[in-house]
């Protein structure tokens, strides 16, 4: 037994604070809002936190920066400006929830498919991010490294690779649960301090979008694009037209023609006698635009918005979409080569017959209409020999009962022939 004096316990020990080179950091910071300064608000808006256990730099869906001391000691100030443009760009572009939601709709989970999620979030914006003062990050993944083109987004990035032989060096890759939607151990989650609200994320989104738009010349296509969304963000009813207009764009002998330029394999039974062959190519679209009295001019801008969608629904070939505007007679036809320049005028009243037979009297006949009103017209007859899709702005009975020479007026509703989507804030409008 020991008579010893009793020893005291030892003291518990003190955790190391995490130190990092704020300064330098802060520097960086201050460099990328100078070469980037429509960022400026979001790059300031993001929270420093220091952490050991991050690789590099990594963000979380809250706002906060997680930073590494040793890689902000080995990282030039220019580089780290890089890291910081990068970082914040994929919390302005939702990468995290746009990750959640490629997850759910196509079954992928684990983190080798998050991995692969924050590749694809990756190419989307360094293939155009860097450069004009601000220097490429060593490591820095681009569409290029995996044969991949650019200017796409994560989600068509996505379905084009696999993780392999290409991604191997990539295994290292972390930006955080804001990238790809998956939590990470060093993570303060909601509950955390100095995170942003969805309300305060919003609200820099909308500030930074509003600064391209203001001086568009000084930024990349991809951010123009993305500001253009941020101000009008995608809805439901518009995943439905886009579904509608490829719909109608791809039926059977929609897009069809006779071509000499591959013969028909029947031609092997006809010596000395050239078949066509059937082929497929691109579709022609005719968009026919309400622009009558009861079409208020925010429909009009909506409208527009649409036709750009419409160009995208059927392939991007802008020379194959024509517009036609028109309230009580349709005039012109326009190319949407020239959409800068197609005037909406009208304001009378509305009669779309007089647009279809525009619309269907073009050489070469469209492949598909697509008619966008407010329902306040008579409707052809007869069918027209091409798909017809109805994109239809929502009205209030009071409304749709407005006629200045009958108030007892109901317009008919479009005919049957027609695919219909309410183009307003019912998403499950539609027949």
């Amino acid at each position: 037994m020991s008579t010893g004096t009793p020893t005291a316990a030892a003291p518990a020990a003190t955790p190391v604070p995490v130190v990092c080179d704020l300064d330098k950091l802060f520097a960086a910071r201050l460099h990328a809002a100078r070469v980037r300064p429509y960022l400026a608000t979001a790059l300031f808006a993001l929270h420093v936190v220091p952490s050991r256990a991050v690789p590099t730099m990594a963000v979380d869906r809250y706002w906060r920066c997680y930073v590494s001391p040793v890689f902000v000691d080995r990282t030039p100030v220019e580089e780290l400006a890089g890291v910081w443009v990068h970082e914040v760009s994929h919390l302005l572009r939702d990468h995290h929830g746009r990750s959640d939601r490629v997850a759910r709709e196509r079954g992928l989970a684990g983190p080798a498919e998050r991995l692969r999620m924050n590749i694809a979030a990756d190419c989307e914006i360094n293939d155009d991010v860097f450069g004009d003062g601000l220097v490429r990050p060593e490591g820095a993944v681009e569409p290029e490294l995996l044969a991949l083109p650019e200017g796409q987004l994560m989600e068509d990035y996505l379905r084009q690779f696999r993780l392999g032989r290409l991604t191997e060096s990539l295994a290292w890759l972390d930006c955080g649960s804001g990238a790809d939607g998956l939590e990470r151990e060093w993570d303060l989650g909601p509950d955390g301090a100095d995170g942003l609200s969805e309300q305060q994320q919003d609200a820099v989104r909308f500030r930074v979008a509003q600064g391209i738009n203001a001086r568009p010349g000084s930024a990349p296509k991809g951010w123009k694009r993305w500001a253009e969304q941020a101000f009008h963000p995608p809805q439901p009813w518009r995943d439905l037209l886009g579904a509608a207009v490829r719909s109608a764009a791809s039926s059977g002998g929609a897009g069809e023609d006779y071509s000499y330029g591959r013969p028909s394999r029947r031609s092997a039974g006809t010596p000395g006698v050239v078949l066509p062959s059937l082929r497929r190519r691109p579709p022609r679209v005719a968009v026919v635009i309400d622009t009558s009295g009861s079409v208020s001019d925010a429909e009009l801008g909506s409208a527009l918005l649409e036709v750009a969608a419409i160009a995208r629904a059927v392939g991007g070939r802008r020379d194959l979409v024509t517009v036609v505007p028109c309230d009580a007679s349709a005039r012109f036809a326009h190319s949407l080569c020239r959409a800068e320049g197609i005037p909406l005028v009208g304001g009378g009243g509305t009669d779309l017959r007089t647009g279809f037979a525009k619309a269907l009297r073009a050489r070469p006949a469209p492949d598909a209409v697509v008619v966008l009103t407010d329902g306040q017209t008579p409707w052809p007859a007869t069918r027209p020999a091409c798909r017809t899709v109805v994109g239809l702005f929502p009205r209030q009975r009071a409304r749709s009962s407005w006629n200045e020479n009958n108030p007892e007026y109901v317009p008919d509703s479009p005919p049957d022939w027609a695919r219909v989507v309410v183009i307003g804030p019912d998403p499950a409008g539609g027949r």
